[in-house]
């Protein structure tokens, strides 16, 4: 249950979705793609987005973090070429995050905040607390949060936990469990 239902830039939070997940290297095969166990979690990944489309949710928000985030994004700016009612907003947590990236990665990582309806620097340099922040304001922003997942003592798992500590609706692709739970 979210007590304010429209953002500040007029966003309604009852209609938008953040995710939460690991990078690539923290997940099975160190994340690559052509692995038939990512293919499979993305595939999950997915599956899981279609369904919250379907439910009627129009805005996502995403931490820009390498493997889930940028997934996660790349699906939705895909699907918005077919429905424009889809809005990406881009959750940052400071001011020249991404530069390292190399690649196909800095490519998509660039692309992606390029074409985003909003973009959020939540923070002017990186700080100790940048992370956090930028979770908490994804969660704070979102009626729901998928989340990819095998290690809760992360910041992923700190997401999750936020995010039901503020009843928000959490859908858990678990990776230990190799399955979708939904709590």
């Amino acid at each position: 249950m979210t007590l304010n239902t429209i953002s500040k830039d007029g966003f309604d939070i009852n209609s938008t979705c953040c995710f939460s997940g690991h990078r690539p290297e923290k997940l099975s095969q160190s994340g690559n793609v052509n692995s038939p166990q990512i293919r499979r979690l993305i595939s999950m990944l997915y599956l899981e987005i279609e369904n919250t489309i379907e439910n009627g949710y129009t805005n996502f928000i995403t931490g820009m973090a390498r493997g889930i985030d940028l997934w996660a994004a790349g699906y939705i700016f895909e699907k918005r070429i077919k429905n424009p009612r889809l809005k990406l907003i881009c959750a940052i947590p400071y001011k020249g995050h991404g530069k390292n990236l190399k690649n196909a990665e800095k490519w998509e990582y660039d692309n992606i905040v390029a074409s985003a309806d909003k973009v959020y620097y939540l923070e002017e340099r990186y700080t100790q607390n940048c992370m956090q922040k930028r979770n908490h304001f994804m969660v704070d922003n979102s009626s729901k949060v998928i989340a990819v997942v095998d290690n809760y003592r992360s910041g992923t798992g700190q997401t999750i936990r936020y995010a039901l500590s503020k009843g928000i609706d959490v859908h858990i692709i678990d990776i230990n469990k190799n399955a979708p739970v939904l709590k």
